[in-house]
This record gives structure tokens, C-alpha cells and sequence, in this order.
């Protein structure tokens, strides 16, 4: 993080409160504590029920805090200040049928208070960057999904916002849809803007995200880079190396014989005996001696690599065995919800 954080939470609490009669408390955000720097690509994980939605309705201001502090921009979350610095693409965004790409936009555009000198400036680069140039001015009622999500992106950056929160950003495009969004969420931080990305998409968030928050029941179980958490799931605590060595079976079963040997298999194609090998290994002094070993015996190390997990693989082993509590979903049949503060609302608006 280069400077100040665009996102500072501190002990960020939620809780409501369920029921006329039979009273319950529903805690959803646990004690949050987390920081998203300028110019980051931030993922938020977690499964149904996390409590990712709440978080993000926080942030925004739709939803209010039971406990801690949340700041956007230097801005408390949620003020007014905050929000005319912040683009927002939900998970659902509905355009009505009769709008056509263009005048969506000019639609949005005012809403956020642009002029329409200022929209028509920023309108035809915002659609030629989401790959909709050739269809503005087409009814949104012939969109697929895709499209109509890309549209969605356009009017998130509208306004020129700082931060940018995208809720399932990639969710019904195809593998090209797809790129195509990493590449505008690559060029958003290329120009120094924050993109704070909630996913379910795993293999999209390994891919373009620089850090992430796995959020599971209300309680972060891991915060930091993508190349951390997926270097170090193995629950063993060894790293596991791919080895490519030059040498007979023999002689490197006999350097690793002190070692468990996972895969040894030859290498089709080599002017000499090669063979894939996996070997575990307990910190970096310890991969040194594997390599010595292998060469103390005239071994030679083709190819050496760091065996790492999936985001996926790593997040499962974050959330496995961890049992739900008998609360963790909201009553469905209440139709009044109290806040912790008193504040009465319908609980048929809340999602978690």
C-alpha cells in the first residue's frame, strides 16, 4: 500500500436482532478489522452466508454498523462525502427495458450528479472500453446477461470514481467477457485506482487480484496476498517441490532416500535419463540440502519449482471443519427484524 488506505475497518461489528416475540441475536460481522490500499486489486471470499454482503452494504452506507469504525476515502462509510468518491456495480443491477446503452448512462449520469457536457465526454470511451461501442445504441432488452453486466461497469465508472466496489463483477459473461473485464480492472489500477472485488469465481480472483479477506461466519480466517495463502495451505507446514533431474533411477533414489519421494516419472523426450520428482521440504535451508544432495551424487537439477495450491484448494482448507452455528442464516419467516440500536425494519430487505 503506497499511501493512506482507501478502505480502513476497525473492529467492525453487525448484529440485528430477530423475532417479536422469541428474541434473537444474529451476529453477522464479527470484529473486522482490515485495511485496502490505493492502487490494490482486493478480493473478498467467502461462502453463502459469510457475511460479505453486509460488509459491502456497510461500506456503502445501506446498512449500519452495530459496532467499530469503517472509513472510505478518509470519509466515515456510508456519508455523503465517501459516496460521491466511490463507483459501485451490484451483483443484480436492473436497467430498465426501454433504456438503450446510451441512455442508461445519461440516466446514471445524472443521478450522480454529471452534467451532460460531462457525461458525453466520458459516455463513448467508458462503452468502447467495456466492449460495447457497437451496440449503444441498441434497446438493453436485446443484452445477454453479459452485456448487460459490462453496461453495469460503464456506469460504475461514470463519475470517475476513486474506488471502485464490484459485487460478482465477471458473473453470466463467457471466458471472453471475462479477460475482457481483468483487463479494465488491470488499466483501473495502472491508474492508480483501488478495485475492492466481491467473488465467488475463485479462479478470477487468483488471477487478478493482488490481496484478499476470506470472510467465513463473520470472522476473517485470512488476510494478505494471493501468493501467500497459496503457498502456504499445505497443512503439513512443508513446501512441496517439482524437481526435474538428469541422472540414473538409481542414484537419485539414493540422494533422497532419507526423503518420501511422491512421483518419479520419466521424462519422455530427454537426450538423457530425466525423471519428474516431488520431494517435501522444510524451510529454504532445507530445499538448499535437497539440491546438494542431488548434486553431491552427480545429479544434475534440470528444473526446480515451488508446488503451489489452488486459491481454491487453500480456501477450503481455510473454511473445512468449521461448523456452522445454528443461527447462521436470518429467520425467513420473520417479518420484522430489530437492530441492535432499536431500530425496527423489514427482514425480508436483509441479505447476508
Amino acid at each position: 500500500m503506497t499511501s493512506a488506505p482507501l478502505i480502513s475497518v476497525s473492529g467492525l461489528s453487525k448484529t440485528y436482532v430477530e423475532g417479536w416475540f422469541r428474541r434473537r441475536r444474529l451476529e453477522v460481522l464479527k470484529g473486522l478489522t482490515l485495511e485496502v490500499g490505493q492502487g490494490e486489486i482486493f478480493g473478498l471470499l467467502g461462502p453463502n452466508g459469510a457475511g460479505k454482503t453486509t460488509f459491502i452494504k456497510i461500506l456503502l452506507g445501506i446498512v449500519r454498523k452495530t459496532a467499530g469504525t469503517a472509513t472510505l476515502i478518509g470519509h466515515p462509510a456510508g456519508s455523503r462525502r465517501s459516496r460521491r468518491l466511490v463507483g459501485y456495480l451490484p451483483e443484480n443491477l436492473r436497467i430498465a427495458r426501454h433504456h438503450t446503452a446510451v441512455t442508461a448512462l445519461n440516466y446514471y449520469g445524472q443521478l450522480n450528479g454529471l452534467s451532460v457536457a460531462q457525461i458525453a465526454r466520458r459516455r463513448d470511451e467508458l462503452l468502447q472500453t467495456v466492449g460495447l461501442a457497437d451496440r449503444a445504441q441498441d434497446s438493453v432488452a436485446k443484452y445477454s446477461k453479459g452485456m448487460l453486466q459490462r453496461l453495469g461497469l460503464a456506469q460504475t465508472l461514470l463519475h470517475d470514481p476513486q474506488l471502485v466496489i464490484l459485487d460478482e463483477p465477471t458473473d453470466g459473461l463467457d471466458p471472453v467477457g471475462r479477460s475482457h473485464v481483468r483487463n479494465v480492472l488491470q488499466k483501473l489500477k495502472q491508474e492508480g485506482r483501488t478495485v475492492f472485488v466481491n467473488s465467488h469465481i475463485l479462479q478470477e480472483v487468483e488471477l487478478v487480484c493482488d490481496r484478499v479477506a476470506i470472510l467465513d461466519r463473520g470472522v476473517l480466517r485470512y488476510v494478505g496476498p494471493v501468493q501467500d495463502i497459496t503457498m502456504t495451505a499445505n497443512s503439513t507446514g512443508e513446501i512441496e517441490l517439482d524437481l526435474e533431474v538428469a541422472g540414473p533411477e538409481t542414484t537419485i533414489r539414493g540422494a533422497l532416500a532419507q526423503r518420501r519421494i511422491d512421483l518419479l516419472e520419466p521424462v519422455a523426450g530427454a537426450t538423457t535419463p530425466s525423471f519428474r520428482v516431488n520431494v517435501r521440504a522444510n524451510d529454504q535451508p532445507d530445499i538448499d540440502r535437497v539440491v546438494d544432495a542431488l548434486r553431491a551424487a552427480g545429479v544434475s537439477v534440470v528444473g526446480l519449482a515451488r508446488r503451489k495450491v489452488s486459491l481454491e484448494q487453500a480456501f477450503l482448507a481455510l473454511i473445512e471443519g468449521i461448523e456452522a452455528p445454528v443461527d447462521a442464516e436470518p429467520l425467513v419467516d420473520a417479518a420484522l427484524v430489530q437492530e441492535a440500536d432499536g431500530t425496527r425494519r423489514d427482514s425480508r430487505n436483509l441479505t447476508t
